[in-house]
């Protein structure tokens, strides 16, 4: 029997169920990854996230050959490509692990149509969450809406079933190998249509493993004041890991509870406090599945402000935002930091799009969009799930009071100015006392550091307290409480 592995979002070797049981029922196997077309010009995703995507590939190919075994590859519309890769190599079956975003599903059930009607057979496996959608449901049987509730029932579930994170398949060997012409290099980041980005973080299997393994050894038990310190080693990086699958949630799971076992100081709240990112991370993942529209709507058509209208002074800000010179150095940093890095720590990703959202009165759409095009670990469900959570368009219970002061927020987890300065280069002399608001130097002080602003450094686009203001009363206006 010859099975077709149709890897995604799940390019590793490690705790792969679509890989392990093709291995387990069948004399050949069949590695493929399809390099989607149509998405790729799109360009829904950036540079920095197709770069990342080419490393983790190259790494799964190097595990692969070590084994004997070849990765292959296509470019195309995916569901020709595999019906053509199924015809052409005779498979008799095609495995994969789901994907649980509208586009994907549509795509996947297109596919499981066509190669039924050339009898393929399909299997399919849940991978990308450590729970689907139907394992946690609420008591009157629908998909959960409010995380609290959800966390408890995802915790419960956990217990009970204890999910296994299943090894590297043991019959993974050559024996297993298809007699396959040999494929061509895989293509690079140029050839796919994208600019070649130097990534802050390494891709593939590997560096995932290794980076796991440091952060469940030292960083995860101060997790709750080092995942808000933007300068310092705090989070633990692994985003752009769980978003290709280099690594399971369930993997990390196991990882972090081990943590606690291990003997030496270690911290209960925590360890469960990461793991519960994990947790928010499956219920926007059920969410999206559950809730398809949330790609292109609110979760809750809620009577929020309207957006500031469209034209020249909209678009003036939008720009500052996008570039980074709003005048506020928090949000300045973290939007140079995304735009030359594809990455921003999480807490500075709630301080820009908090100010996007309420001071610019600018759509969280927009910000959700421009954050697709240039993180490393671009994922609809979390990306979209926090940006409505930002614009109080969500699943919580906020319906518009959370405002975001970037003042108050720099100097809380940025107190020393070390993060602004390494992503904003003319405040590097200022000194700490004005770090956070350098418009408030006088003009002497303005000389001595060499930062004049309005000239070097941006005078802010906006007066915070106003911006505040001018929101909360349209909140009101609308009748929010």
């Amino acid at each position: 029997m010859r099975g077709i592995v149709w890897l995604r979002r799940d390019l590793r070797l490690n705790d792969q169920p679509a890989l392990t049981a093709a291995c387990e029922a069948c004399s050949e196997v069949i590695p493929l990854f399809v390099f989607d077309e149509p998405l790729l010009q799109s360009h829904v995703f950036g540079s920095a996230c197709v770069s990342f995507m080419l490393g983790c590939l190259e790494d799964v190919a190097a595990s692969l050959a070590r084994r004997g075994v070849t990765l292959q590859w296509r470019r195309g519309e995916p569901a020709e490509e595999i019906v053509r890769a199924a015809r052409a190599w005779k498979a008799d079956a095609v495995y994969w692990n789901r994907d649980y975003e509208p586009g994907a599903i549509e795509r996947d059930r297109a596919v499981q149509q066509r190669l039924g009607r050339i009898g393929v057979v399909v299997r399919t496996f849940k991978d990308h969450v450590v729970f689907e959608t139907e394992e946690i449901r609420s008591a009157t049987g629908g998909p959960m809406q409010r995380y609290s509730a959800y966390r408890a029932r995802w915790w419960t579930k956990w217990r009970a079933v204890k999910p296994i994170a299943l090894p590297v398949p043991r019959l993974l060997t050559a024996k297993k190998a298809a007699s396959l012409p040999l494929p061509p290099p895989l293509p690079s980041a140029s050839d796919l249509g994208y600019e070649p980005v130097a990534l802050p973080i390494e891709p593939g299997e590997r560096s995932a493993q290794k980076r796991l393994r440091q952060f469940v050894a030292g960083p995860i038990h101060t997790y709750i004041m080092g995942r808000n310190l933007p300068a310092v080693d705090g989070s633990s990086i692994l985003s752009p890991h769980f978003r290709f699958g280099t690594l399971s949630a369930r993997a990390a799971v196991h990882a972090a509870l081990a943590s606690l076992t291990q003997g030496r100081r270690v911290s209960r709240p925590d360890v469960f406090t990461w793991i519960d990112e994990l947790v928010w991370r499956d219920f926007f993942q059920q969410i999206l599945a559950a809730f398809p529209h949330v790609v292109d709507r609110p979760f809750r058509q809620l009577p929020t402000p309207a957006p500031r209208a469209p034209g020249a002074e909209r678009d003036r800000l939008y720009q500052a935002w996008c570039m980074g010179k709003t005048g506020f150095p928090i949000v300045d940093a973290g939007m140079r930091q995304l735009n030359q890095t594809g990455w921003m720590h999480n807490r500075v990703r709630m301080i820009v799009a908090s100010f996007l959202i309420k001071d610019l009165r600018i759509d969280w759409q927009s910000g959700e969009r421009y954050f697709m095009q240039r993180l490393i670990d671009a994922d609809v469900a979390a990306n979209n799930g926090n940006w409505q959570w930002c614009a109080s368009t969500g699943t919580d219970s906020m319906p518009g009071h959370r405002v975001f002061n970037p003042l108050l927020q720099s100097r809380k987890f940025d107190p020393e100015g070390v993060y602004i300065r390494s992503h904003v280069p003319e405040l590097a002399t200022v000194q700490t006392d004005h770090i956070h608001a350098p418009h408030l130097m006088t003009h002497e002080e303005q000389v001595l550091v060499g930062c004049h602003i309005g000239v070097d450094y941006p005078s802010p686009i906006v007066d915070h307290r106003q911006a505040r203001e001018e929101y909360l009363a349209l909140v009101k206006q609308r009748g929010l409480r």
